[in-house]
């Protein structure tokens, strides 16, 4: 979605819960757009040279890093085995091919050969099995490599073995491949390679990479900056070309002027999830019908302003995977609601709250106090819900407490976010799973995953199927959206933007640019 935007909310910094977190902690936080009045429109384009922020005290290392703003450069200096693209799908990048063995445990990956590094030095297998060994070490990488045993090279090949069979492991490898070095900043196979010291840095392009560069800019320049009060101002003026940003949540100051954004899905789900162990939602049956009380559409274009993408279904509607025709059938319903509800026992009159042998069905719902967002969507979920019968009391609670009271089960329902990996499975949703506070426990439904986790190809979609129509008829949680994250360009300077999760400039050899040298 590529729009022009003069105004927008700010976001808290994302808040996930632990244990599925896959991004750096970050030590700075993305400004958003500002409430401003009309901005003047712009009479011309400006060719100010093609420029981006970074914080040079920070540094640069593309695994171990912890800076956002300056890890968002590793799209440009580094390369992955694959890349993911908006679709969720892996496009072969360093790897040229692959072979996985009948049960998805063992994947061997033949290297792209005339690949070299930055420092004229070619890629080897030995340099893949040194960054993936690092990146399984990392605050950033580990989780998603988390199923990996062993990486071992040889004559050309990367041979990765796993504790659980994954047929689609090639949506995690976009781990950069960097050369086996204890430099700062290790030499990349990327399209640029990074040149200067201090805050005197820019991009130099690299003639000599693998991919076809001739095209895109020979310089891109790094303006150094020391906080969000600086990076606002450097946008602002034109300085920077680029940012990136969270544009949902409620209107603290940041950026103004001119400007255009392009939205990028995310794996980043919100979610309710249901006590399945204690209370009225125990019953698979009340669970599915609160569900169909959910209108997710609202909710995105109400509260998070179009910047997330509804779906009842915890799979990105951009996956092949996915399922338009079961998304329908489980969307925004109250006369199915009704329906289930009353198939439960409950009885309404009258307009009411529905009842069962005397009691009301009056539930909790858990949300953390410290993201503004959040609770405005437990606030239109409550108005939802009790619209259609179903008493709800919100409980705002700081973050530990929040945190306290989902160990203790203290709750009917509660609002979450977490970030999924790109192959979308659920582990630690489902049972024995670090965020299943719920406490679900379904023996089938983990066989499915299972099932799903390891199928390959064509089987892999008839898994995906059986599993998600065995998780929606226990319902343990329902997706709400999936967030979208934003660019922000100047006019007139970018077009054709086609960022991902992963890759600000993932496919910038076909971008657009009418800056300046």
């Amino acid at each position: 979605m590529r729009t022009r935007l003069a105004a927008a909310a700010l976001s808290a910094l994302l808040l996930l819960l632990p244990g599925c977190q896959d991004q750096p902690p970050a030590d700075t936080q993305t400004p958003s757009p500002t409430d401003t009045a009309a901005s003047p429109q712009p009479t011309a384009v400006s060719t100010s040279p093609f420029a981006l922020p970074c914080y040079p005290d920070a540094g640069f290392h593309p695994i171990n890093g912890t800076n956002r703003v300056n890890l968002e450069l590793a799209g440009l200096l580094y390369d992955g085995l694959y890349e993911v693209d908006q679709n969720f799908t892996a496009q072969p990048a360093l790897a040229a091919s692959h072979t996985v063995s009948a049960d998805s445990a063992t994947w061997t990956i033949t290297l792209r050969t005339g690949v070299t590094f930055s420092d004229g030095s070619p890629l080897t297998a030995q340099d893949v099995v040194y960054s993936l060994n690092l990146a399984r070490q990392s605050a950033l990488y580990q989780y998603r490599l988390s199923s990996i045993n062993s990486v071992t090279a040889g004559d050309g090949t990367v041979t990765i073995t796993l504790s659980l069979p994954n047929g689609a492991l090639d949506t995690l490898l976009d781990v950069p491949i960097i050369k086996e070095s204890a430099a700062a900043i290790p030499p990349g196979t990327g399209p640029y390679v990074m040149q200067g010291s201090g805050e005197n840095l820019s991009l130099q392009r690299r003639d000599t990479s693998w991919r076809s560069a001739s095209r895109l800019p020979e310089t891109i320049l790094l303006r150094s900056i020391s906080g969000n009060d600086a990076l606002i101002s450097s946008f602002d003026t034109g300085d920077i070309t680029l940012v990136s940003a969270d544009l949902t949540g409620t209107n603290t100051p940041g950026f103004s002027g001119n400007y255009e954004t392009t939205d990028y899905p995310t794996t980043n789900l919100l979610f309710v999830g249901f006590n399945a162990a204690s209370g009225p939602c125990r019953d698979a049956q009340v669970r599915r019908a609160l569900s169909y009380g959910m209108d997710r559409s609202t909710i995105v274009q109400a509260i998070l302003a179009h910047h997330a993408t509804p779906t009842p279904l915890p799979l990105h509607p951009n996956s092949s995977l996915y399922d338009g025709d079961v998304a329908a059938q489980l969307s925004y319903a109250p006369q199915t609601m009704a329906q289930l509800l009353e198939e439960a026992g409950w009885q309404r009159e009258g307009g009411g709250t529905y009842t069962k042998s005397r009691q009301t069905l009056e539930l909790t719902l858990l949300v953390s106090q410290d993201n503004a967002y959040r609770c405005d969507v437990a606030a239109e979920l409550e108005r939802q819900l009790e619209s259609a019968g179903v008493a709800v009391t919100v409980d705002q609670r700081p973050w530990e407490e929040y945190l306290s009271a989902l160990s203790a089960g203290d709750f009917d329902l509660y609002l979450a976010e977490t970030r999924l990996t790109a192959d979308f499975t659920l582990t630690p949703l489902l049972p024995s799973g670090s965020l299943n506070y719920g406490k679900f426990n379904d023996w089938n439904i983990t066989s499915l995953h299972a099932a799903f986790r390891s199928a390959q190809g064509q089987a892999r979609e008839e898994a995906a199927a059986a599993f998600y129509e065995a998780l929606t008829e226990q319902m343990p949680f329902t997706a709400l959206c999936f967030k979208n994250w934003s660019v922000l360009t100047q006019w007139g300077q970018i077009s054709a933007l086609t960022p991902t999760q992963e890759n600000l400039f993932f496919g910038f050899v076909s971008w657009e640019l009418h800056t300046g040298t």
